[in-house]
């Protein structure tokens, strides 16, 4: 071992002479408040004015000795939050759409060099100047033609117009897709761009049509909103509870299952229907000598105004039905008509509605008491209420408790009408071939049925000579009727208004 390292007591490595040790501080010392403070004031020492480092801190401080610069900062710190709100607006109405709008006329402030973000960048772009579209060709100056001489183009140049032509394409609906056709160099002529426009129009003015139809009319199994409305009226009124949904379609109405509420001049059935009859006028263009030539309604009839003649439908039907009812004719009970909205009690229980009697599985014997209930009453509806069903078959029969309910009489007609006998003819015809194919041998015939129900005793000979007859009949009493001013048959005007009546305002 080195003697003098020894001498001087420093230890010495492997690699040369260890650097002594800094002198241990006590724990006193450490927990000084007069070091304390002295470290703190060697780090809060603030270089001097002639550093440089303080030079450069000092030059990124703006002026504020005057108000105009603090307005200016204020008013460009405002604008870029105003900036950032409108970004966030359009991002936030915007969305996932392919068609989107633009707030870039409304901001404030020009896009600032110190974002980071690409996402700003792309927001900020102006979007109204797009590189990659086909330039417009130039509108033709005011004197008519462009250039001198041989190279003279005059406003009905074939080539200028074509491209014109496809400019104006883009004045078209959004609707219709124009596609590019200046990219293309497309040139339309004339008589296309005619034709095109034409088409333009037309299919604008169906879609507003048949727009306006569908929020005025009432569809399959849907309501136009003024029904609805009523319907929810009747709901707040108390007279109904709920409406739980269609249950049965037809070519002039919509039928729905609804729990009965109640009404101050008559009690309300705890299920109840509410037939609906359609405000489209497809179906009643041919059905118009139902009421028309009526002559309970044939002063009320106005042609000129579709909405009326519904209103009136659904008056008949009630007027028919409370004729009905007086005879004890198995039939629904009126509680309300509102409108075009007739309320009636539901034929049927817990939700489920009767079956037709075509639908019904009776056996021989229950079709045979069917088929003898259907003479009966087709006999106390021609007799006692002097109503002809009109439309009668095994689609409006129903078959509930053991008895036959007839239903849908919103176009019985009363035997004075000009086809009062054709239609009754029709309904012989249609329960006469229905119960004859269900194999009840008690049927009669479509002639021996049909003088069974009115009493006629017309002969009984061929299909034409007997229909013959029919309309000779018809046309005595519609002469007598036109002559007399009166009924053949005693008819009592009193059918029983409705409970409620409908509202003065239409």
């Amino acid at each position: 071992m080195d003697q003098a390292a020894l001498a001087t007591g420093t230890p010495k490595g492997p690699w040369g002479s260890v650097a002594p040790a800094a002198p241990a501080c006590s724990l006193t010392e450490v927990m000084s408040e007069q070091l304390a403070r002295q470290l703190d004031e060697e780090n809060n020492v603030l270089p001097s004015l002639s550093d440089p480092a303080a030079d450069l801190l000092l030059e990124d401080v703006p002026d504020t000795a005057s108000d105009l610069m603090l307005a200016q900062m204020l008013q460009l710190q405002f604008d870029r939050e105003c900036d950032d709100q409108l970004r966030r607006e359009e991002r936030k109405f915007n969305g996932d759409s392919k068609v989107s709008i633009s707030f870039e006329n409304y901001r404030m402030v020009h896009p600032y060099e110190d974002s980071d973000s690409s996402e700003d960048e792309v927001d900020w772009q102006d979007t109204r100047h797009d590189p990659y579209k086909a330039e417009k060709p130039q509108a033709t100056p005011r004197k008519g033609f462009t250039g001198k001489g041989k190279n003279i183009t005059t406003k009905h140049d074939e080539e200028t117009c074509g491209r014109k032509n496809t400019a104006r394409m883009d004045n078209f609906a959004p609707e219709v897709l124009v596609g590019d056709g200046l990219g293309m160099d497309l040139k339309l002529s004339n008589q296309v761009f005619n034709s095109l426009k034409q088409h333009c129009y037309s299919e604008q003015r169906r879609s507003a049509r048949l727009h306006e139809k569908k929020e005025h009319s009432t569809a399959e199994q849907a309501v136009d909103p003024r029904t609805r409305l009523l319907m929810y009226k009747m709901v707040n009124a108390g007279v109904l509870e709920n409406i739980n949904g269609c249950i049965s379609t037809g070519k002039e109405s919509v039928v729905f299952h609804a729990d009965g509420g109640s009404l101050e001049e008559q009690p309300v059935p705890d299920e109840v229907v509410l037939k609906v009859f359609k405000t489209t006028l497809n179906e009643f263009k041919n059905r118009d000598r139902y009421i028309k030539d009526d002559y309970r309604f044939k002063d009320r009839f106005s042609k000129l105004n579709p909405r009326k003649i519904i209103r009136l439908w659904a008056e008949k039907e009630m007027h028919n039905l409370s004729r009905m009812k007086r005879a004890e004719i198995p039939c629904p009970e009126v509680v309300l008509l509102k409108k075009h909205i007739l309320v009636m009690s539901f034929i049927g229980k817990d939700h489920v509605p009767a079956p037709k009697l075509k639908d019904a599985m009776l056996d021989s014997d229950d079709m045979k008491a069917a088929y003898c209930q259907v003479l009966h009453l087709m006999q106390q509806m021609y007799r006692e209420c002097h109503l002809v069903h009109a439309d009668l078959s095994e689609y409006n029969m129903l078959w509930h408790q053991g008895k036959v309910w007839l239903i849908d009489v919103s176009q019985s007609v009363e035997p004075t009408h000009p086809h009062g006998l054709e239609f009754l003819f029709r309904d012989c015809r249609n329960v006469s071939t229905f119960f004859q194919k269900r194999g009840v041998t008690e049927a009669l015939g479509v002639y021996d049925l049909f003088n069974a129900v009115s009493g006629l005793n017309i002969p009984v000979a061929a299909e034409d000579e007997f229909m013959a007859q029919i309309v000779a009949l018809e046309k005595r009493n519609e002469d007598h009727v036109q002559r007399r001013g009166k009924k053949t048959f005693p008819v009592s005007l009193e059918d029983g208004g409705p409970p409620l009546k409908p509202d003065a305002d239409d």
